[in-house]
Protein backbone atom coordinates (compact mmCIF):
# COMPACT_ATOMS: atom_id res chain seq x y z
CA UNK A 1 0.00 0.00 0.00
CA UNK A 2 1.04 3.20 -0.59
CA UNK A 3 0.49 6.89 0.86
CA UNK A 4 0.06 9.32 -1.02
CA UNK A 5 1.97 12.78 0.13
CA UNK A 6 -0.68 15.71 1.35
CA UNK A 7 -1.12 18.24 -1.73
CA UNK A 8 -0.62 21.49 0.06
CA UNK A 9 3.07 22.33 0.88
CA UNK A 10 4.21 25.60 3.06
CA UNK A 11 7.72 26.87 2.79
CA UNK A 12 9.41 28.91 5.35
CA UNK A 13 12.16 30.60 3.58
CA UNK A 14 14.99 32.99 5.02
CA UNK A 15 15.83 33.49 1.06
CA UNK A 16 13.33 35.90 -0.66
CA UNK A 17 12.04 34.08 -3.94
CA UNK A 18 13.12 36.70 -6.06
CA UNK A 19 16.65 37.00 -4.64
CA UNK A 20 18.46 34.46 -6.39
CA UNK A 21 17.04 31.61 -7.93
CA UNK A 22 18.52 28.22 -6.31
CA UNK A 23 17.24 25.14 -4.63
CA UNK A 24 14.01 26.41 -2.99
CA UNK A 25 12.84 27.78 -6.06
CA UNK A 26 14.04 24.77 -8.31
CA UNK A 27 12.13 22.19 -5.46
CA UNK A 28 9.04 24.49 -4.91
CA UNK A 29 8.44 25.38 -8.68
CA UNK A 30 8.07 21.02 -8.97
CA UNK A 31 5.83 20.72 -5.82
CA UNK A 32 4.04 23.34 -7.33
CA UNK A 33 2.98 20.79 -10.04
CA UNK A 34 1.43 18.69 -7.67
CA UNK A 35 -0.39 20.53 -5.72
CA UNK A 36 -0.50 24.14 -3.67
CA UNK A 37 2.62 25.25 -2.73
CA UNK A 38 2.86 28.86 -0.39
CA UNK A 39 6.52 29.88 -0.23
CA UNK A 40 6.55 32.17 3.12
CA UNK A 41 9.35 34.74 3.47
CA UNK A 42 11.02 36.18 6.10
CA UNK A 43 8.58 39.88 7.73
CA UNK A 44 9.35 42.47 6.24
CA UNK A 45 8.86 45.61 8.77
CA UNK A 46 7.02 48.65 7.08
CA UNK A 47 3.40 48.08 8.01
CA UNK A 48 1.95 51.69 9.33
CA UNK A 49 -1.24 49.95 11.00
CA UNK A 50 -1.76 46.02 11.44
CA UNK A 51 0.18 43.17 10.58
CA UNK A 52 -0.72 41.83 6.83
CA UNK A 53 0.29 39.02 4.70
CA UNK A 54 0.79 39.77 0.94
CA UNK A 55 -0.30 36.91 -1.24
CA UNK A 56 1.63 37.24 -4.71
CA UNK A 57 1.06 34.63 -7.53
CA UNK A 58 3.80 33.29 -9.00
CA UNK A 59 2.97 30.03 -10.67
CA UNK A 60 -0.83 28.30 -11.15
CA UNK A 61 -0.50 26.86 -7.43
CA UNK A 62 2.26 28.60 -6.07
CA UNK A 63 2.27 31.62 -4.04
CA UNK A 64 4.44 34.28 -2.46
CA UNK A 65 3.33 35.05 0.99
CA UNK A 66 5.09 37.98 2.38
CA UNK A 67 4.65 39.26 6.16
CA UNK A 68 4.23 43.02 6.89
CA UNK A 69 4.83 43.87 10.31
CA UNK A 70 4.80 47.35 12.03
CA UNK A 71 8.23 49.01 11.75
CA UNK A 72 10.20 48.64 14.79
CA UNK A 73 8.26 45.35 16.49
CA UNK A 74 10.80 43.60 18.71
CA UNK A 75 11.83 39.79 18.46
CA UNK A 76 9.54 38.94 20.98
CA UNK A 77 6.74 41.05 19.33
CA UNK A 78 7.69 39.70 15.74
CA UNK A 79 7.29 36.26 17.23
CA UNK A 80 3.83 37.14 18.32
CA UNK A 81 2.80 38.73 15.26
CA UNK A 82 4.05 35.68 13.27
CA UNK A 83 1.99 33.30 15.27
CA UNK A 84 -1.46 35.23 14.53
CA UNK A 85 -0.44 36.05 10.94
CA UNK A 86 0.18 31.97 10.71
CA UNK A 87 -3.61 31.21 12.35
CA UNK A 88 -4.96 33.48 10.25
CA UNK A 89 -3.76 31.89 7.25
CA UNK A 90 -5.06 28.46 9.03
CA UNK A 91 -8.51 30.03 9.16
CA UNK A 92 -9.84 28.49 6.52
CA UNK A 93 -7.27 26.06 5.73
CA UNK A 94 -6.53 22.87 7.37
CA UNK A 95 -2.67 22.67 8.90
CA UNK A 96 -3.09 18.39 9.20
CA UNK A 97 -3.07 18.35 5.45
CA UNK A 98 0.07 20.41 4.77
CA UNK A 99 3.67 19.93 4.96
CA UNK A 100 5.61 22.30 5.99
CA UNK A 101 9.14 22.57 4.71
CA UNK A 102 11.54 24.36 6.81
CA UNK A 103 14.66 26.32 5.31
CA UNK A 104 15.18 28.21 8.21
CA UNK A 105 15.31 26.85 11.86
CA UNK A 106 13.47 30.54 13.39
CA UNK A 107 10.06 29.84 11.38
CA UNK A 108 10.20 26.97 13.86
CA UNK A 109 9.80 29.63 16.69
CA UNK A 110 6.23 30.72 16.03
CA UNK A 111 5.10 27.56 13.96
CA UNK A 112 5.65 24.94 16.02
CA UNK A 113 2.12 24.79 17.48
CA UNK A 114 0.48 23.97 14.63
CA UNK A 115 0.67 20.07 13.46
CA UNK A 116 1.13 19.29 9.56
CA UNK A 117 1.33 15.99 8.35
CA UNK A 118 4.72 16.01 7.62
CA UNK A 119 7.74 18.30 8.86
CA UNK A 120 10.81 18.43 6.23
CA UNK A 121 13.76 20.47 7.48
CA UNK A 122 15.98 21.34 4.04
CA UNK A 123 19.43 22.41 5.28
CA UNK A 124 20.70 23.45 2.61
CA UNK A 125 23.36 25.64 4.60
CA UNK A 126 25.17 26.22 7.91
CA UNK A 127 23.16 29.05 8.55
CA UNK A 128 24.46 29.43 12.20
CA UNK A 129 28.30 30.21 10.10
CA UNK A 130 26.95 33.10 7.98
CA UNK A 131 27.42 36.97 8.93
CA UNK A 132 24.46 38.48 11.27
CA UNK A 133 22.75 35.01 12.25
CA UNK A 134 20.85 35.13 15.03
CA UNK A 135 21.62 33.86 18.69
CA UNK A 136 19.21 31.58 18.48
CA UNK A 137 19.18 29.59 15.38
CA UNK A 138 21.44 27.21 16.66
CA UNK A 139 18.80 26.29 19.76
CA UNK A 140 16.10 26.40 17.49
CA UNK A 141 17.21 23.87 14.93
CA UNK A 142 17.74 21.70 17.48
CA UNK A 143 13.86 22.02 18.54
CA UNK A 144 13.43 21.64 14.85
CA UNK A 145 15.53 18.45 14.86
CA UNK A 146 13.32 17.36 17.32
CA UNK A 147 9.93 17.81 15.41
CA UNK A 148 11.26 16.97 11.82
CA UNK A 149 9.93 13.79 10.50
CA UNK A 150 12.78 13.69 7.76
CA UNK A 151 16.39 15.88 7.18
CA UNK A 152 17.71 16.77 4.11
CA UNK A 153 21.22 18.93 3.59
CA UNK A 154 22.57 20.18 0.91
CA UNK A 155 25.30 18.55 0.77
CA UNK A 156 27.91 15.71 1.71
CA UNK A 157 29.62 17.85 4.24
CA UNK A 158 26.57 19.03 5.75
CA UNK A 159 25.31 15.79 5.95
CA UNK A 160 28.17 14.46 8.04
CA UNK A 161 27.85 17.67 10.48
CA UNK A 162 24.32 16.75 10.82
CA UNK A 163 23.73 12.87 10.64
CA UNK A 164 23.97 12.51 14.31
CA UNK A 165 20.99 15.34 15.55
CA UNK A 166 18.32 13.42 13.48
CA UNK A 167 17.66 9.73 12.66
CA UNK A 168 16.44 10.26 9.57
CA UNK A 169 19.29 12.77 7.65
CA UNK A 170 19.93 12.50 3.46
CA UNK A 171 22.68 14.00 1.88
CA UNK A 172 21.08 16.02 -1.28
CA UNK A 173 24.17 18.09 -2.87
CA UNK A 174 23.47 20.78 -5.38
CA UNK A 175 21.82 19.60 -8.39
CA UNK A 176 21.56 21.14 -12.38
CA UNK A 177 18.98 21.73 -15.28
CA UNK A 178 21.50 20.89 -17.76
CA UNK A 179 19.12 21.90 -20.38
CA UNK A 180 18.79 25.53 -19.51
CA UNK A 181 22.98 25.46 -18.72
CA UNK A 182 23.64 23.84 -21.67
CA UNK A 183 22.33 26.80 -24.07
CA UNK A 184 25.76 28.43 -23.25
CA UNK A 185 27.57 25.42 -25.28
CA UNK A 186 25.81 27.03 -28.45
CA UNK A 187 27.78 30.50 -28.52
CA UNK A 188 24.44 32.95 -27.67
CA UNK A 189 24.45 36.61 -28.04
CA UNK A 190 26.21 38.56 -24.97
CA UNK A 191 24.06 40.55 -23.57
CA UNK A 192 25.05 44.63 -23.98
CA UNK A 193 26.59 44.95 -20.89
CA UNK A 194 29.07 41.92 -20.88
CA UNK A 195 29.46 42.12 -25.43
CA UNK A 196 31.70 45.23 -25.18
CA UNK A 197 34.18 43.83 -22.93
CA UNK A 198 37.07 41.84 -25.27
CA UNK A 199 39.80 39.28 -24.24
CA UNK A 200 40.13 36.51 -22.26
CA UNK A 201 36.77 36.50 -20.11
CA UNK A 202 36.74 34.71 -16.47
CA UNK A 203 33.18 34.93 -14.78
CA UNK A 204 31.48 34.03 -11.64
CA UNK A 205 28.14 34.42 -10.72
CA UNK A 206 26.23 34.17 -7.30
CA UNK A 207 25.84 36.20 -3.87
CA UNK A 208 28.42 38.28 -3.28
CA UNK A 209 29.26 38.58 0.43
CA UNK A 210 31.65 37.52 3.22
CA UNK A 211 32.32 34.45 1.80
CA UNK A 212 33.87 36.21 -1.24
CA UNK A 213 37.33 36.34 -1.22
CA UNK A 214 37.73 40.42 -2.75
CA UNK A 215 42.20 39.84 -2.15
CA UNK A 216 42.22 36.77 -4.69
CA UNK A 217 40.51 38.98 -7.20
CA UNK A 218 41.95 41.78 -6.69
CA UNK A 219 45.52 40.37 -7.01
CA UNK A 220 44.31 38.21 -10.12
CA UNK A 221 43.20 41.53 -11.90
CA UNK A 222 46.68 43.21 -10.79
CA UNK A 223 48.89 40.15 -11.97
CA UNK A 224 46.87 39.33 -15.47
CA UNK A 225 45.89 42.93 -16.65
CA UNK A 226 44.49 41.21 -20.14
CA UNK A 227 42.43 39.24 -17.93
CA UNK A 228 38.56 40.46 -17.99
CA UNK A 229 36.84 39.71 -14.85
CA UNK A 230 32.94 39.50 -15.25
CA UNK A 231 31.50 39.46 -11.78
CA UNK A 232 27.65 39.09 -11.70
CA UNK A 233 25.31 38.94 -9.08
CA UNK A 234 23.91 41.01 -5.94
CA UNK A 235 26.40 42.45 -3.24
CA UNK A 236 24.65 42.04 0.38
CA UNK A 237 25.82 41.73 3.85
CA UNK A 238 29.39 43.32 2.96
CA UNK A 239 30.94 47.46 2.05
CA UNK A 240 30.53 47.73 -1.83
CA UNK A 241 32.75 50.64 -1.37
CA UNK A 242 35.63 47.67 0.12
CA UNK A 243 35.29 45.70 -3.46
CA UNK A 244 38.04 45.78 -5.56
CA UNK A 245 38.12 48.26 -8.83
CA UNK A 246 40.52 47.92 -11.86
CA UNK A 247 39.36 48.19 -15.19
CA UNK A 248 39.74 44.72 -15.87
CA UNK A 249 36.96 43.63 -12.96
CA UNK A 250 33.68 44.24 -14.14
CA UNK A 251 30.38 44.50 -11.80
CA UNK A 252 27.47 43.89 -13.69
CA UNK A 253 24.97 43.53 -10.98
CA UNK A 254 21.61 41.22 -10.45
CA UNK A 255 20.83 38.79 -13.45
CA UNK A 256 18.20 36.57 -13.69
CA UNK A 257 18.15 32.68 -14.17
CA UNK A 258 17.01 32.88 -17.41
CA UNK A 259 19.73 35.30 -18.47
CA UNK A 260 22.68 33.48 -17.11
CA UNK A 261 23.30 30.93 -20.17
CA UNK A 262 23.96 34.09 -22.40
CA UNK A 263 26.46 35.79 -19.68
CA UNK A 264 28.25 32.23 -19.63
CA UNK A 265 28.34 31.85 -23.51
CA UNK A 266 31.05 34.58 -23.62
CA UNK A 267 33.04 33.00 -20.36
CA UNK A 268 36.58 31.30 -21.11
CA UNK A 269 36.73 30.47 -17.55
CA UNK A 270 34.32 30.11 -14.81
CA UNK A 271 35.45 30.97 -10.79
CA UNK A 272 34.57 30.08 -7.97
CA UNK A 273 36.25 32.59 -5.82
CA UNK A 274 35.46 31.89 -1.84
CA UNK A 275 37.31 32.28 1.15
CA UNK A 276 38.34 28.95 3.20
CA UNK A 277 36.31 30.20 6.80
CA UNK A 278 32.79 28.90 8.80
CA UNK A 279 30.66 30.52 6.23
CA UNK A 280 32.26 28.06 3.64
CA UNK A 281 32.94 24.95 5.44
CA UNK A 282 29.85 23.04 4.56
CA UNK A 283 28.34 24.98 1.28
CA UNK A 284 27.86 22.96 -1.52
CA UNK A 285 27.64 25.40 -4.91
CA UNK A 286 24.97 25.28 -6.96
CA UNK A 287 26.94 27.20 -9.60
CA UNK A 288 29.53 24.22 -9.87
CA UNK A 289 27.54 21.80 -12.15
CA UNK A 290 25.94 24.67 -13.60
CA UNK A 291 29.56 25.81 -14.90
CA UNK A 292 29.98 22.56 -16.05
CA UNK A 293 27.01 22.17 -17.77
CA UNK A 294 27.72 25.16 -19.69
CA UNK A 295 30.91 23.73 -20.81
CA UNK A 296 32.53 26.08 -18.99
CA UNK A 297 35.66 25.11 -17.78
CA UNK A 298 36.02 25.75 -13.23
CA UNK A 299 38.52 26.96 -10.89
CA UNK A 300 37.79 27.02 -7.36
CA UNK A 301 38.58 27.54 -4.11
CA UNK A 302 39.44 24.30 -1.82
CA UNK A 303 35.55 23.89 -0.69
CA UNK A 304 35.07 20.40 0.16
CA UNK A 305 31.85 19.61 -1.68
CA UNK A 306 33.87 20.94 -4.48
CA UNK A 307 37.24 18.90 -4.22
CA UNK A 308 35.05 16.19 -3.92
CA UNK A 309 33.41 14.75 -6.35
CA UNK A 310 34.23 17.16 -8.87
CA UNK A 311 38.00 17.91 -8.66
CA UNK A 312 38.55 14.04 -7.75
CA UNK A 313 37.33 13.05 -11.15
CA UNK A 314 39.08 15.68 -13.15
CA UNK A 315 36.27 18.17 -13.87
CA UNK A 316 37.45 21.34 -11.68
CA UNK A 317 41.12 22.50 -10.98
CA UNK A 318 41.17 23.51 -7.67
CA UNK A 319 43.62 26.41 -6.03
CA UNK A 320 44.64 28.31 -2.99
CA UNK A 321 46.39 31.78 -3.12
CA UNK A 322 46.76 33.97 -6.04
CA UNK A 323 49.69 32.22 -7.79
CA UNK A 324 47.89 28.83 -7.78
CA UNK A 325 44.91 30.53 -9.09
CA UNK A 326 46.53 32.42 -11.86
CA UNK A 327 48.28 28.69 -12.59
CA UNK A 328 45.13 27.02 -12.73
CA UNK A 329 43.15 29.29 -15.23
CA UNK A 330 46.01 29.12 -17.59
CA UNK A 331 45.40 25.43 -17.76
CA UNK A 332 41.68 25.19 -17.35
CA UNK A 333 41.72 27.68 -20.68
CA UNK A 334 42.95 24.39 -22.40
CA UNK A 335 39.76 22.96 -21.37
CA UNK A 336 37.40 25.44 -22.95
CA UNK A 337 35.67 23.77 -25.64
CA UNK A 338 38.21 20.23 -25.37
CA UNK A 339 36.07 17.43 -26.32
CA UNK A 340 37.58 14.85 -24.06
CA UNK A 341 36.49 17.31 -21.00
CA UNK A 342 33.58 17.75 -22.35
CA UNK A 343 32.41 14.56 -22.49
CA UNK A 344 33.69 13.57 -19.43
CA UNK A 345 31.58 16.44 -18.01
CA UNK A 346 28.33 15.07 -19.76
CA UNK A 347 29.28 11.57 -18.36
CA UNK A 348 29.82 12.47 -14.99
CA UNK A 349 26.03 15.25 -14.95
CA UNK A 350 24.12 12.18 -16.73
CA UNK A 351 21.91 11.23 -13.77
CA UNK A 352 22.39 14.81 -12.01
CA UNK A 353 19.01 16.88 -12.36
CA UNK A 354 16.49 18.72 -10.10
CA UNK A 355 13.74 16.34 -11.46
CA UNK A 356 15.55 13.44 -9.85
CA UNK A 357 16.65 15.28 -6.81
CA UNK A 358 12.90 16.05 -6.26
CA UNK A 359 11.48 12.57 -6.96
CA UNK A 360 14.38 11.28 -5.00
CA UNK A 361 12.76 13.41 -1.90
CA UNK A 362 9.22 12.78 -2.67
CA UNK A 363 10.07 8.91 -2.16
CA UNK A 364 11.94 9.18 0.73
CA UNK A 365 9.40 11.73 2.17
CA UNK A 366 6.60 8.68 1.43
CA UNK A 367 8.68 6.29 3.07
CA UNK A 368 8.74 8.54 6.35
CA UNK A 369 5.07 8.94 6.31
CA UNK A 370 4.61 5.06 5.68
CA UNK A 371 6.69 4.25 8.76
CA UNK A 372 4.57 7.44 10.94
CA UNK A 373 1.59 5.49 9.86
CA UNK A 374 2.77 2.24 10.13
CA UNK A 375 2.19 1.00 6.84
CA UNK A 376 4.22 -0.98 5.10
CA UNK A 377 5.91 0.84 2.17
CA UNK A 378 6.09 -0.21 -1.66
CA UNK A 379 7.17 2.46 -3.61
CA UNK A 380 10.81 2.58 -4.67
CA UNK A 381 13.59 4.22 -3.70
CA UNK A 382 15.96 6.33 -5.66
CA UNK A 383 19.27 7.46 -4.54
CA UNK A 384 20.98 10.52 -5.49
CA UNK A 385 24.31 10.63 -5.50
Amino acid sequence: MNINLQKDLLCFSHLRWDFVFQRPQHLMTRFAQNGNVYFMEEPILDATDKPYLQFEKKLPALWLCVPHLPAGSSQDKTIELMKGLLLSFFKDRDASKFIFWYYTPMAFEFSRAFTPSQIVYDCMDELSAFKFAPAKIKFMEQQLFARADIVFTGGVTLYEAKKGSHSNVHPFPSSIDKEHFQQARDMLAEPADQAGITGTKLGFYGVIDERFDQDLIREIAEKCPDWQIILIGPVVKIDPAMLPRAGNIHYLGSKSYQELPAYLSGWNVALIPFLLNESTRFISPTKTPEYLAAGRPVVSAAIRDVVDPYSKVGLVSIAQGTDAFISAIDYELGNFANPDWLQAVDEFLFDKSWQNTFSAMQTMMQLATSKKKGVVFTGELKNVS
